[in-house]
This record gives C-alpha cells, structure tokens and sequence, in this order.
C-alpha cells in the first residue's frame, strides 16, 4: 500500500501542486469572474466567513446589529504580502446593483487593507494567516441586500485572490415555516418541502409578485438554492407559499465525516499519514458509493468545516496542510458524467482541485486535494458532462429523514427603488 499510494504522490509533488508561486501577470480572466463564492489563485487555503462567535453560520448579520462577520484565510506563499478588500451590493439574482453607488451602501472607506497577519507557528507547510472582521470601524455597510466581499493583492480589484458571500438583514417582516417530506407521490420518500407564510403588517406591498422574491437554500449552499420563489396565495398583509411539489429539495444523506485533527494519530477516515517532509500526505479509506445502503442518523455540521488541532494549541497558526487522496469505490467509470468531492471545503461549488479521475487499476474514482488540518464534511456528487447540475443520486442516494438546515431570505424592491433590500430571512432545521 504504501509504494502505491507514493507513486501517485511523487507525481503530484514534481507536477507543483504545492508549489505556489504566480507570474506577475497572473491575473483573474474578467470573462471568468463570477459574483458567487470563489478562490481564484492557489496559494490561498483555509478560507472561512461565518459570524463571530458561530463558526457553522452562514455569512448573514442584521443591519445595525452587534454581530460581526469574521473571515479568516491562509496565503501559502508565506511572504505576508499586503490584502485589500471592498464589498459591493448585489440584487437579489447576485449581479450588481446599479442603482445605487458604494457611497450610498458604504459608510467609511471603500477601500481598506487586512492589517490582522500572523506567521505559522512551526509547520511543514509555511503560510500567512489572515483575518478580518465586519462590519468594522473602517467600513460599514448602511443597506440591507446581498454582498459580494472582494479580496485582492496591492495590484488592485483586478488580482482577485477570492470572493465570498454575504447578506445583510433589515428586518421588517415576520416569517412562519416548516419542514415536511414531499408531497408528490415520486418524492415523498426522498425529497424535503418548504411551506411558510410571510406576514408584512404594517408594510405596505403594492403588488407582490413584482416587488417580492424569496429565496431558499439547503444548508447554505446557493449553488442548489431556489431563486426567485412568488407567493401562491395572497391574503390582507400575509403572502403564502404552500406550494405542493415545488419547493423541494432532495434529502441526501447525513455528509461523510473526515477528522484530520491530528498528524500523529489517524483519525476517522484515515488510513494513513506520511511525513514528507515538507508537508504531509494522507490517505483516506476507501469508500463505497451509499445508494443503496439504509438511512442512518448520524450527527454532522451539514457540510461544513473547522479548522481544528489536536497536536498543539492554536488551530489557526499550528494547524498543518497535508495532501489528502480521496477513494470512492467503483468498478465501472460513469459514461457521460463526472465525480466531485463537495461541500463547505469546496466553497460550496464544482471545484476542479476536487474533481475525481476514474483510476482503472483501483476500480476507483481518486483525487488529491490540499487541506488544513479540521474537522470537514463533504459529499460525493455526480456531474452530468456539459452540465453544473448536481446529483445524489448515483452516489449517495437521498431519504426524507435527513437532518438539513434551510434558510429563507426575502427580498424587496418597491415601485421605483432602487436596490433589492433584504427585509427578512430565518434558518430552520428540518428536525424542529
């Protein structure tokens, strides 16, 4: 096992996939920009935004509220060169807004540097850590809506190093939901449904189908999230949306658990960790594709991740990088669809560090990806070719009984504003 699992490994490592450094002119394509969660150079690892004080939270505050929003990353080049960060209001589809300018969202600077650095205390793998919270004294946001946070070099907005997501909330409404396994008859044993009313009294909605959208996510993830959702039924100062059938969401799963917490000790799925020197490798346990195993519960963070340390104190500045090969068992390739690892670690999108390759030799679909010592979840989806459409089918089937979150955030745009406010949202657990 172990001359098999170097091989591949010494592959890797002359092919420079920890080797990080970039050409000056190494800048983000504009063509391929996109305002969604993104990691768009290498060298930057570990990235984390959640509330303070919540690290399972999704990025989403209350305007004028005391929580803070705090984003933590790694530069792996180690050089402690300088970061700079804007953010930009977005409608509620996740373009822009050109409605209003940075002036009008923004109270203090447009532009500011990430002062909070810190060097890795003793690692293989040498990194810079960075962290920055928001809103701070430096930068304010004054308007309810989605936010785009961007996060580049001192060349400007153009060498983009990542982007994340955000919502802020100016509530106004009141939301009342449940959870219920699907209606339909082809659904009803897989798939989740939303029912919820939303009441505006004291709001005056003109017309809402036009000035109100709602959107729905499962587990924080708005790469499956329903966009655009109209009400069913509108009643005196109450919006109903007690679809059958169409707010629905398959139930997968309980996420598969990784603890890769310790260097010294394998834990849960670990097969087994080599020390190269200059940063370490392991290998995980060969898993099998679930659909057509039995339901079981199971507690997991509903595909999140923390950076966690069992070896020494400080997670964020001990914390180790190890190159991890996942193994998902199979004997035959799919024909006409590809295999990702996804989840939190993945940024909650179609990640081609985490794509598998069929290795026919293994009866198994493999790939290596860089990770911080933590504790993660994830899960393996099938990707038909051409597509960004994800599926669990084919891998880890779907039950109604799963444990998931789901949020819901209400959008607003009057007759004649400008901008897409945020005017309610909740997160509720389909146990509750």
């Amino acid at each position: 096992m172990m001359i098999r699992f170097l091989f591949p490994l010494c592959i890797i490592l002359f092919s420079g996939i920890h080797l990080f450094a970039q050409d000056d002119d190494d800048y983000v394509d504009e063509d391929y920009f996109r305002y969604e969660d993104r990691v768009y150079k290498e060298n930057i690892k570990a990235v984390r935004f959640h509330i303070r004080g919540a690290e399972m939270s999704m990025p989403m505050v209350d305007l004028g509220g005391g929580a803070q929003l705090v984003l933590d990353f790694d530069d792996l080049e180690a050089d402690g060169k300088s970061y700079y960060y804007t953010i930009v209001h977005c409608n509620k589809d996740w373009t822009p807004s050109d409605g209003i300018s940075d002036m009008e969202y923004i109270d203090g600077f447009t532009e500011e540097e990430i002062r909070n650095i810190e060097f890795s205390n003793i690692t293989q793998q040498d990194y810079t850590h960075y962290r920055l919270f928001l809103p701070n004294n430096d930068m304010k946001f004054t308007k309810s809506g989605n936010y785009l946070l961007k996060v580049y070099t001192d060349e400007g907005e153009e060498d983009l190093a990542f982007t994340k997501r955000f919502v802020v909330v100016d509530t106004k409404i009141r939301i009342m939901s449940e959870v219920n396994r699907a209606y339909s008859l082809g659904q009803m044993h897989t798939h989740q449904e939303l029912d919820f009313i939303i009441d505006h009294k004291g709001l005056v909605i003109s017309n809402p189908k036009q000035e109100v959208s709602v959107s729905v996510l499962q587990n924080g993830n708005w790469m499956t999230a329903m966009q655009d959702i109209q009400p069913l039924f509108i009643r005196s100062e109450r919006l109903e949306y007690d679809y059958q059938g169409k707010i629905t969401f398959p139930g997968m799963k309980e996420y598969r658990l990784l603890d890769m917490r310790s260097m010294r000790h394998r834990g849960r799925k670990v097969a087994d960790i080599y020390d190269m020197t200059d940063y370490y490798a392991v290998e995980l346990e060969r898993e099998q594709i679930r659909i057509d195993y039995p339901y079981l519960t199971e507690i997991d963070m509903n595909g999140n991740f923390i950076i966690d340390n069992l070896d020494d104190d400080d997670p964020d500045l001990d914390g180790d990088y190890a190159e991890v090969t996942f193994q998902l068992e199979k004997r035959f390739p799919f024909d006409n669809g590809h295999v990702y690892v996804f989840g939190g670690l993945t940024h909650w999108q179609l990640d081609e560090e985490f794509r598998m390759e069929f290795n026919e030799d293994e009866q198994a679909y493999m790939t290596t990806a860089y990770l911080k010592q933590g504790f993660y979840n994830y899960m393996y989806v099938y990707v038909p070719k051409g597509t960004e459409e994800i599926s669990y089918e084919e891998t880890e089937g779907n039950f109604h009984e799963t444990e998931n979150n789901y949020t819901i955030i209400v959008y607003y745009r009057p007759f004649g504003g400008r901008y897409d406010q945020v005017i309610g949202a909740q997160t509720l657990n389909s146990n509750n």
